[in-house]
């Protein structure tokens, strides 16, 4: 077996306001910092014993669609970050 260690990247979709993000953005602009289209999002990380990589990378896809997401709203990238033999 191995463990494996996995980053999420949560954003949301285009077209979702994100108010965060926003105000985030006014508050910049009256500074004067040139900045534009500030998104938030969320960094998940978790760890998953599994026989291979195909099988961890399934098992982790489906907790993140499954729990960790709103897909209407967002969307996702998913990083295997590293492997270890237990």
């Amino acid at each position: 077996m191995k463990k494996f260690f996995f980053e999420v990247l949560i954003i949301l979709k285009d077209g979702i306001l994100d108010p965060q993000g926003s105000a985030t953005q006014k508050v910049l602009k009256r500074l004067e910092y040139p900045i534009d289209n500030i998104r938030f999002g969320k960094l998940i990380t978790f760890e998953i014993t599994a026989k291979d990589k195909d099988n961890a990378e399934k098992i982790a896809k489906e907790i993140t669609y499954n729990s960790l997401i709103n897909p209407v709203l967002e969307n996702f990238e998913l990083k295997l970050l590293k492997e270890i033999e237990i």
